[in-house]
């Protein structure tokens, strides 16, 4: 009521639910967000180090770019262990390996690349697998995830100079969010 910046679509919201939220943000995005030159999709528990970002991204040597998605690259296959949070069954996803993908804790990529990817998903087979679905709506698409090193999807032991070094960090309690911002700001002239 406040803020009018939550998004509300009608499903429950649940882990095996991420990839329709995802897919609910790349249409938001695609609808009314058209002329941004890049999004960010994050996980709630995912240190963002700003600065880094926006230099990495906007640096005068950099034009925008189109078709563009970046983040921690993962190349691996399905998990086949009914008992893992990461299973994939058989007749979901029959091959071996799936196609490189960022990480789910975070990713970039650039505002054009929303609307084709939600394209792409309305003849998808859908998975619960939020980033390997996004993967796999990328291969179909040509796009090739880019590795960047600033993503870490796990996490790291805070030593201010490391965290001013990465864009992402994973698994940050929201107290522990807060002290690094603090820390941060407060020493943003400090030499590492």
């Amino acid at each position: 009521q406040i803020f009018h910046d939550i998004i509300v679509e009608d499903f429950i919201d649940s882990y095996h639910n991420l990839t329709l939220k995802t897919l609910m943000g790349m249409r938001w995005v695609a609808t009314f967000c058209s002329k941004a030159k890049y999004v960010m999709k994050t996980d709630s528990d995912i240190f963002v180090n700003m600065d880094n970002l926006i230099y990495k991204l906007l640096k005068p040597s950099t034009k925008p770019r189109r078709r563009y998605f970046t983040g921690y690259v993962i190349n691996g296959g399905p998990i086949r262990d009914v008992r893992s949070k990461w299973y994939m069954p058989r007749d979901l996803y029959p091959d071996s390996n799936y196609p490189p993908f960022c990480s789910g804790t975070g990713y970039i990529f650039s505002a054009d690349v929303a609307e084709l990817i939600y394209k792409t998903s309305l003849h998808t087979r859908l998975l619960h697998l939020e980033d390997v679905y996004v993967g796999l709506c990328l291969r179909k698409l040509g796009i090739h995830p880019f590795q960047n090193s600033g993503f870490n999807h796990w996490k790291m032991a805070y030593s201010l100079c490391r965290y001013r070094r990465v864009i992402t960090v994973h698994q940050i309690s929201p107290e522990e969010m807060h002290r690094i911002w603090n820390d941060m700001s407060s020493k943003k002239h400090l030499r590492c």
